[in-house]
């Protein structure tokens, strides 16, 4: 009878570990959500601006006093550095796929001009920027351009590139005017 008790006892036993690790995983993944997308929420409100501005020294009562200095046409902020862009012409590229099927990206982009230069000057450069940006964009694959995240990915690496071709304080912003897949 003390085997059977024993059976009874380790039957019952087993499947609490495996509720537990259960448990775990789905409270893990629960956490990792919720942080992934409060971060995301975060970049999206404009925290890496913030953050951005933090870096650079300047604290809430610097970026008020250089605003209002801006605001009244000083010598440099007199051409509206907000105002101007650059239209890049539309980009067109094969994509890279795996499989040899065709994959295009259509990408219709603007630049903000940084505190280092001006939109005439941007656009004598555009043919250096444009050179640096075709071999990224011919090397993205399609599953790199899905989901919300890329868009942000995809305008980080544009930035990355601007910076490194023309230079710090060139451009300020990259925007993505138009994006299509086919």
């Amino acid at each position: 009878m003390s085997a059977e008790i024993v059976e009874d006892k380790s039957a019952p036993a087993s499947p609490a570990p495996n509720k537990k690790k259960k448990l775990i995983i789905i409270g893990a993944a629960t956490v990792a959500a919720l942080t992934l997308g409060g971060g995301g929420a975060a970049m999206f409100m404009g925290g890496g601006k913030t953050e951005a501005k933090a870096e650079e020294g300047h604290g809430e009562e610097a970026a008020a006093a250089s605003g209002e200095a801006e605001g009244h046409g000083g010598a440099e902020g007199g051409e509206g550095k907000g105002e101007k862009f650059v239209d890049i012409p539309p980009l067109s590229v094969n994509l890279r796929s795996p499989d040899g099927t065709a994959h295009f990206l259509k990408l219709h982009l603007m630049l903000v001009p940084g505190p280092k230069t001006t939109d005439a000057a941007l656009k004598e450069k555009l043919p250096l920027l444009l050179d640096a940006y075709q071999p990224f964009l011919r090397e993205l694959r399609p599953e790199d351009l899905n989901g919300s995240a890329a868009v942000f990915r995809l305008k980080e690496e544009l930035m990355v590139r601007a910076t490194r071709t023309l230079g710090p304080g060139m451009v300020k912003e990259v925007l993505i005017q138009d994006l299509i897949q086919q």
